[in-house]
């Protein structure tokens, strides 16, 4: 990917929650509403959508008190052609 993009990848150490800050509060927040070992079978694709769609509608603190979707549509928005 860096050789196509330029883009550095980093990828953490196994075991070492503490360099995926990020990672682990999502996971966080996907565990308010799927407990760890939760079998997902037992969900429809609608129901796992319902969820996906409450977390990525609620504000960070860490995205000024925004919504991970209006940041993303923010972004969308300035890096339009007109």
């Amino acid at each position: 990917m860096t050789a196509n993009t330029g883009i550095a990848v980093y990828f953490c150490d196994p075991h070492s929650h503490w360099q995926r800050g990020s990672n682990e509060n999502i996971n966080g927040l996907v565990r308010q509403y799927l407990p760890k070992g939760t079998d997902l079978s037992g969900y429809s694709q609608e129901q796992l959508d319902a969820i996906a769609d409450e977390i990525n509608n609620r504000p960070r603190k860490g995205l000024g008190v925004r919504t991970p979707l209006a940041v993303y549509r923010q972004l969308l928005l300035s890096h339009t052609e007109p």
